[in-house]
């Protein structure tokens, strides 16, 4: 599961904020048009051979709360509860053409986690 792993790597490489944006940036970006790439090639609606939909759901989910094994566990717990259930905008997010359809719906999932952790950290759960 390419979250999980991401989560991991968020731990053991530990990035400081503005480099964790940039990667994000640049996962966005790159991975958007590999996407579209991979789902013309495949000729198949959001393949499950894509996952860097799932690396960019599972940082942006952590993007702006300290990346501790807490919060990483709590945003990957949070991220595939979001990613799974597709709550809108999500579910409409991958119906879009192309990379943009496959990343989107990943991205809506990661901002629904990091909304929640950080309103948990706000109240004094994390």
């Amino acid at each position: 599961m390419a979250s999980a792993a991401t989560a991991a790597l968020l731990w053991l490489v530990a990035l400081s904020w503005p480099w964790l944006t940039v990667a994000l940036l640049a996962v966005i970006l790159i991975g958007t048009w590999a996407a579209d790439v991979a789902e013309r090639a495949l000729e198949v609606k959001d393949p499950g051979a894509i996952v860097v939909d799932e690396v960019a759901g599972m940082t942006l989910s952590v993007l702006l709360v300290p990346l501790t094994p807490t919060t990483l566990v709590a945003g990957f717990v949070l991220f595939r509860i979001f990613d799974v259930a597709k709550p809108f905008p999500a579910n409409v997010a991958q119906r879009l053409p192309g990379g943009l359809g496959v990343m989107l719906d990943d991205l809506v999932a990661g901002l629904y986690a990091l909304l929640l952790l950080l309103l948990a950290r706000r109240i004094g759960w994390l």
